[in-house]
C-alpha cells in the first residue's frame, strides 16, 4: 500500500512539474498567452474590487482561466503542426485556425459574462 501511495505522490509531483514547464514555455514563446495573463490579472482585480457576488466573481475568474487554458491548447496545436511539417498545407492552416477560434470563443464567453454581471 505504501509503495502505491509513493508512486501516486511521485506521479502528482511530475504532473505539476510538467504543467509548470508548459506554463513557462508558453510565457516565454507566446505573446498572446502573456497578453491574456495580463488581461486576466486586470479582470481579477476588477472582480475583487467591484461589488459582486461570490458566484459572479467565480464566473468571471473561471472564464478568464479558461481563456488561458484555450491559449495553452492552441499553442500545443500550433507547435505540433509546425513540428510535423514546415510546409504550408490546408489542413495545417485549418488546425491552427480552429485552435485560434477556440481561444476567441472562450474570450467572447468571458466578455459576455462580464457584460451580464455588470449590466445584468
Amino acid at each position: 500500500m505504501r509503495e502505491k501511495l509513493v508512486y501516486t505522490g511521485r506521479r502528482l509531483v511530475l504532473r505539476w512539474v510538467w504543467s509548470v514547464a508548459g506554463l513557462r514555455y508558453a510565457w516565454r514563446t507566446e505573446h498572446s498567452f502573456r497578453t491574456w495573463v495580463w488581461a486576466n490579472l486586470v479582470s481579477v482585480l476588477f472582480a475583487l474590487g467591484l461589488d459582486l457576488t461570490a458566484a459572479e466573481r467565480a464566473l468571471v475568474i473561471a472564464l478568464g482561466l479558461l481563456i488561458l487554458a484555450a491559449e495553452l491548447l492552441n499553442t500545443a496545436i500550433e507547435d505540433a503542426v509546425d513540428y510535423v511539417s514546415a510546409a504550408d498545407h490546408p489542413l495545417a492552416k485549418c488546425a491552427k485556425d480552429a485552435g485560434s477560434a477556440g481561444v476567441t470563443v472562450t474570450a467572447v464567453a468571458a466578455g459576455l459574462a462580464w457584460l451580464v454581471v455588470l449590466w445584468g
